[in-house]
């Protein structure tokens, strides 16, 4: 089964760039991001990997579906309610040694130490299960078109009965005046190994109507890859090593579909509110941003802070439901949340050896 969408629809009305608000020094200063900054053939998944020509920002984003967590939380309940009860049984025995009473359960401090995320939610169990979401958020410094011809051509090689064209932007960028506004790729299928898995990429040149690029995007196109695993939630789980494809580094020919980059003459300042009018804290720095999707990449000196920027922007939407990733050299934490109005929105803070950060993806309700 392979399903390709194009996002070339006409839609040509730039979204107003939001008026920024007071700024404070640190949010107008330009932050050095090249510490953050992983080149070329770092992989993703699946053999996909960051195309010559880019640059990605922060760590990869990896996160559970919910999909996902609904297969293995009646196992977690079983072991929630077993551990429980173990620990009531020590206390009564402890008691009855003593000659005491059990006493009162007390709520537990914080979940989120100074110094380390919580555990993973999933530790109960022998075999937590593995994300089956990655995301990888890119700034293009080279030619647009190459690097986003080499990354459907990477696609192609991923799923084999893809067969998206990587010679016609038209067929996948919206553009007015042959000026591209967006562009997004979208194509679901079977890997080698047969894992159903749905891969969509979106580029982002700034605002075409102001040409103000987008905040930390250094006057450049801004390019999210997102990779997910959509079939059968526990088949998913078996490892996919075995799937990563060979992909190719460049592409052959021209792209013939006429369509030009538009130059960024200014960017947009640090201070601007991004995602639905949120200004970013002034104890992190932005390392990336974009508008379609809505997102933001973030760095932090203290972990602390990092887990509470992602708690604290989800709960101005409304309850947000927590589930942690410990891997061997990453703990992910991510937060998610539904408005009341149906707007939705996913913050991840990473804590991984190069730092911390918090990926904050916002997307309105939809309109009819």
């Amino acid at each position: 089964m392979l399903v390709a969408t194009a996002g070339c629809n006409t839609r040509e009305k730039e979204e107003a760039t939001p008026t920024p608000t007071q700024a404070s020094p640190s949010s107008t200063a330009t932050a050095d991001v090249s510490e953050h900054e992983s080149g070329p053939q770092s992989p993703i998944l699946y053999g996909l990997e960051v195309p010559k020509g880019a640059t990605q920002l922060g760590p990869l984003v990896r996160y559970r579906s919910n999909r996902l967590i609904a297969a293995y939380k009646p196992e977690l309940d079983v072991a929630v309610a077993k551990q429980e009860a173990l620990e009531q049984q020590k206390l009564q025995d402890q008691a009855e040694e003593d000659g005491t009473t059990v006493p009162t359960p007390t709520p537990s401090e914080s979940e989120t130490p100074g110094t380390r995320p919580s555990d993973d939610t999933f530790s109960l169990l022998e075999d937590p299960p593995s994300p089956d979401v990655t995301i990888s958020l890119m700034r293009i410094d080279g030619s647009p078109t190459e690097v986003l011809r080499r990354m459907i051509a990477q696609v192609n090689a991923v799923l084999p009965g893809a067969d998206l064209a990587d010679d016609d932007l038209a067929q996948f960028c919206s553009a007015k005046d042959t000026r591209i506004v967006s562009c997004n790729v979208t194509a679901r299928g079977l890997t080698e190994g047969d894992r159903d898995i749905r891969i969509t990429i979106t580029v982002d040149p700034g605002d075409v109507v102001t040409r103000t690029a987008r905040v930390a995007s250094q006057l450049n196109p801004s390019m999210a890859v997102k990779v997910e695993y959509v079939g059968d939630p526990r088949a998913g789980q078996v490892p996919s090593d075995d799937d990563d494809a060979s992909v190719p580094q460049d592409v052959k020919g021209e792209d013939t579909s006429g369509l030009i980059w538009p130059r960024m003459d200014v960017a947009a300042p640090i201070s601007s509110p991004q995602l639905d009018g949120w200004t970013v804290p002034a104890t992190a720095t932005t390392i990336l941003s974009g508008r379609r999707p809505q997102f933001v990449a973030l760095s932090t000196d203290r972990v602390r802070v990092a887990d509470s920027i992602a708690q604290e922007y989800t709960e101005r939407l409304g309850t947000p439901v927590k589930d942690v990733v410990e891997d061997l050299n990453e703990i992910s934490t991510t937060y998610r949340v539904t408005a009341k109005n149906g707007a939705t929105a996913t913050a991840t803070f990473v804590l991984s050896g190069r730092g911390s950060y918090v990926m904050i993806f916002y997307t309105p309700r939809a309109t009819s």
